[in-house]
């Protein structure tokens, strides 16, 4: 039987959360891990109307896009609409999973998927993601610690190496130290000199790791007083896919034709756009749901258009000083496809699963005009 923590387990190799932006609130935020689930719905944003399909079609699961407890709340009372829908959710016994920007930018993510419906080539991040922070720890450990230290170090995240696990070096010499009085030395006695053969060790370890890896070659060590350097190394390996995308229209088409087309494959009938239409489209930018803050990295790259979900009226002023298009689809409709998307993925992964796009979730915001 699958447990939300299997979930939970897979979104991670799937979109993991070192990928999500700094401010973003990812993982199960809403549950019991160790429940047992066969149903799992997907949605753009828990909402009463997707929490009710949710209970009524007994899930146990939901993975939501957006983040449900993104801000801190100070009550969470059955009889408000801020909070009811999630107390109903807990007393079904529903948990709540997101992985909103690690899914937005994973590889196969939401922005890699709008690129491959518009068909683009060449696709590059929009905002390349940093180096990923590396270290390298050596430790001092006499020969009885030598294997447990190493797998103390290797199982909290170190000796990590392009696609392989527990590297490390060794090498043998001889240490020295003096136990001043109160002192309680593992190997020979306090208030003399010690001369023991010890082993340098030494582990690549990533930034995010560092912590934990200290903590454990410590708790692993019979030295009171472990020896242990850490060394940073330069990288130019960066730490992930990076945000956004940027790729090239082959062949290229006008501005309007380009709205008017993304209008039709993302079924946003309240496309609107920036620029002169007939300007002609062939670099072009994506970054799904709220993306306008993009719009300086996408006219540095030299993209001739920016395509995300939503667009305060400066960015498009700006974007029109700037000399670039701007295309605005709707938040909804460029981040539901990957809701759909997300279910089938898990229902490969689980074939035990039954894992379903919520039927109830629509755009609240209508076009005025109908279709």
């Amino acid at each position: 039987m699958t447990t939300v923590a299997d979930l939970l387990a897979w979104l991670e190799g799937f979109a993991p959360s070192r990928l999500a932006e700094s401010w973003d609130n990812v993982g199960l935020l809403f549950g019991d891990p160790t429940s047992e689930i066969s149903r799992v719905m997907t949605c753009l944003t828990v909402s009463p109307r997707s929490a009710s399909e949710a209970i009524a079609e007994g899930a146990g699961a939901i993975v939501s896009h957006h983040p449900v407890l993104f801000k801190p709340i100070k009550s969470l009372r059955a009889d408000r609409p801020e909070s009811g829908f999630l107390w109903h959710l807990a007393r079904a016994g529903v948990a709540i999973l997101s992985p909103h920007t690690a899914f937005d930018n994973t590889t196969g993510g939401i922005n890699d998927g709008l690129a491959a419906r518009l068909g683009l080539v060449e696709i590059g991040p929009l905002r390349p993601a940093a180096p990923s922070p590396r270290h390298k720890v050596v430790v001092f450990a006499p020969r009885a610690d030598r294997e447990a230290v190493l797998a103390a170090a290797f199982g909290a995240g170190a000796g990590r190496i392009g696609a392989y696990e527990e590297c490390s070096f060794g090498s043998a010499g001889f240490g020295t130290f003096f136990g001043t009085e109160g002192s309680n030395p593992s190997i020979g006695e306090a208030g003399r000199r010690e001369v023991v053969r010890e082993w340098r060790l030494e582990l690549a370890c990533p930034g995010d790791r560092l912590g934990a890896v200290l903590a454990a070659i410590r708790s692993a060590h019979s030295y009171e007083e472990p020896a242990i350097d850490v060394y940073p190394i330069a990288s130019e390996v960066p730490s992930g896919p990076g945000s956004g995308r940027i790729g090239r229209l082959d062949p290229a088409e006008p501005l309007g034709a380009f709205a008017a087309r993304v209008a039709r494959l993302l079924d946003a009938p309240g496309t609107q756009f920036v620029g002169d239409p007939g300007r002609s489209v062939g670099r072009v930018a994506i970054c799904c749901g709220a993306g306008d803050d993009f719009l300086p990295d996408a006219a540095r790259l030299g993209a001739d258009v920016l395509l995300t979900g939503e667009a305060r009226f400066h960015r498009a002023i700006e974007a029109d000083a700037l000399g670039i298009g701007l295309v605005v689809a709707g938040h909804h409709a460029t981040e539901r496809p990957g809701v759909e998307y997300l279910a089938g993925r898990i229902s490969g992964a689980f074939p035990g699963l039954t894992a379903w796009p919520s039927r109830a979730e629509v755009d609240p915001l209508r076009p005025a005009i109908g279709r």
